[in-house]
């Protein structure tokens, strides 16, 4: 078993792989307070039963810089093996001849190792989570550049926040275009939004490029899948994908 870990702004996703199949994904918030210890009790309970002692190694990315030594440091003591941390010093394979890597989030390099790895470029490359990033790759497989946009959840969160009469809102599948009441309004407002901001971006970005194909990742993809009127393909487990890639290219032999 090969155990990868996603560290993402809101949950940490544990998935365990026995060789190309995924047996379990499991999920913990993203606790910025627990200590070293802290974090080893939680992925042990999270593991319970899974014999995480007898995997074959594990690797991680992560996007919360404080909680990668943490949670690296637990899988270590949980399996009593290295662990690979997926950064900005590691060969990925994917070029990336003009953006700015420093400020270059890792999921995103391991979300494009793993379309490439299914998909022809052109691509565009949504990920839906606390954000929602997307990343082009051009027809020589080069990341070229992308957006970042407010999730889908962060967005009706601020709105809450900030508007006094708006209510906090559970996201559920609109019943039509237009709601018929704030939490309606709001709903759809955030899904139909969504959506429209994928069509819109992929159209203009097909006007420069040309035909792509479009990959949709993330959380809160699922929300907003039955309401594109564009073909995309959905790929619910793109990032633990590209991490076992990873691990698997840099596993010595």
């Amino acid at each position: 078993m090969l155990l990868t870990v996603d560290i993402g702004n809101t949950t940490v996703a544990v998935g365990g792989f026995d060789g190309e199949s995924l047996r379990f994904l499991r999920r913990l918030p993203s606790d910025r307070a627990l200590d070293d210890p802290g974090w080893q009790a939680a992925l042990a309970t999270l593991l319970a039963g899974e014999q995480a002692e007898t995997a074959e190694g594990s690797v991680l990315s992560s996007v919360v810089p404080v909680l990668t030594p943490r949670v690296a440091g637990a899988l270590t003591a949980l399996t009593g093996k290295p662990v690979l941390t997926v950064d900005k010093d590691t060969p990925t394979g994917l070029s990336i001849p003009h953006y700015d890597t420093a400020s270059l989030g890792m999921d995103r390099v391991v979300d494009c190792v793993a379309a490439l790895a299914r998909y022809a470029p052109p691509l565009a490359v949504f990920d839906m989570g606390t954000a929602t990033t997307l990343t082009v790759i051009n027809e020589k497989r080069e990341l070229v550049g992308g957006m970042i946009l407010p999730g889908l959840g962060l967005s009706l969160e601020a709105l809450s926040a900030k508007a006094a009469q708006l209510p906090p809102v559970t996201l559920v599948p609109p019943k039509a275009l237009m709601g018929t009441d704030t939490l309606s309004c709001m709903n759809n407002g955030a899904l139909y939004g969504a959506a429209g901001a994928i069509e819109g971006i992929t159209a203009r970005l097909e006007e420069e490029c040309g035909p792509l194909t479009v990959v949709l990742t993330g959380g809160m993809a699922p929300h907003v899948l039955p309401l594109l009127r564009r073909k995309v393909a959905y790929e619910p487990h793109l990032q633990l994908l590209g991490l076992r890639a990873l691990w698997l290219k840099h596993k010595k032999p």
